[in-house]
């Protein structure tokens, strides 16, 4: 989550030989992908249009007009219905009007449980439950490797379908389960996170969106009750590598 040098929301995929793609593009996004892909080969999978997940979209068309090593083609941009409009009211530099982003992005709108196919990923978006439309998105590789994203959730039976046998279930858990602490249907907290990851039988947990007001230890330690597999908090600008289970 947003907070001293913490970027959110944003996460940067790419599969072998193939270009990269960003999932979220939130607050400070853009400056650190600048720091691993060229922006203008970039495709951009939007999990919802909270200000937190998309809004550095227009700072990445700016460079993607205007930049030396500008853009030459359109890159694919997924994301809920109203996406184009959503950004481009965010980049339009007069209030009241649409820029007009198809110039740089060829958008597509998701389509529950609809997969499609982005640089060498095939991508499945699952609708879960948050405000406003949101999807959680499963991820496969060219050797069968499965990321799954949880997106912004509350606890709900479709996540579980969402991350079922996922090599890596990156899953928001915003704060902890202590009473009063949580509106409903918003957000998981650590223990929700870790009984998802559970019941998914998700082959390990990366949790993320821990909102800077809330106790990142206790989050972990609520999720490791539940969930017994091997489990992290992830942090600014780490990798992993998702590869799938070995045969037998």
């Amino acid at each position: 989550m947003n907070g001293p040098g913490a970027p959110c929301s944003g996460y940067l995929l790419q599969a072998d030989g193939e270009d990269p793609v960003l999932v979220d593009c939130g607050h400070g996004v853009f400056g650190e992908l600048l720091q691993h892909a060229n922006p203008s080969r970039v495709a951009v999978l939007l999990s919802h249009l909270h200000a937190d997940h998309c809004l550095d979209l227009p700072a990445m068309l700016v460079w993607r007009r205007w930049a030396p090593d500008k853009a030459d083609h359109r890159s694919p941009l997924y994301g809920p219905a109203g996406t184009a409009l959503r950004i481009g009211a965010a980049s339009s530099e007069y209030p009241g009007e649409i820029d007009d982003i198809s110039d740089t992005y060829d958008v597509h709108e998701w389509v529950d449980r609809s997969p499609v196919t982005v640089n060498g990923l095939h991508v499945e978006p699952f609708k879960v439950s948050h405000p406003p439309s949101t999807f959680g998105l499963r991820i496969t590789g060219p050797d069968g490797e499965v990321f799954v994203y949880s997106g912004d959730t509350g606890y709900a039976d479709v996540v579980v379908d969402l991350a079922r046998d996922a090599d890596l279930f990156l899953c928001e858990a915003s704060w902890t389960h202590a009473p009063g602490e949580r509106p409903e249907d918003l957000h998981l907290s650590g223990s929700e996170a870790g009984d998802l990851a559970s019941r998914a039988a998700a082959r390990s947990l990366a949790l993320t969106h821990v909102v800077p007001w809330s106790d990142a230890d206790a989050i972990l330690d609520e999720a490791r009750a539940a969930y017994k597999g091997p489990l992290q908090l992830v942090h600014q600008g780490q990798i992993i590598e998702v590869r799938p289970p070995f045969p037998g």
